[in-house]
């Protein structure tokens, strides 16, 4: 999948903040570009599964996946 995200220098202490729209609450940082964006793709990753655990609990139905 691939995701937009934000980045902005952060001017006061340095660095870069970088967060991901589509997923309210899910930000990272970095000291560098590449940094900040290997970072926001762990965070991405976090946020994904633990949308994929609510999902799943409680479900007795077939979970299944498609591709849009």
């Amino acid at each position: 999948m691939k995701f937009k995200v934000v980045m902005k220098e952060d001017l006061e202490d340095g660095g870069y903040n970088v967060s991901c729209p589509t997923l309210p609450g899910c930000h990272s940082q970095g000291d560098t570009i590449e940094e900040a964006l290997e970072n926001i793709k762990d965070a991405i990753q976090g946020c994904m599964a633990v949308i994929n655990q609510r999902a799943l609990q409680g479900v007795e139905e077939k979970v299944m996946e498609v591709a849009v």
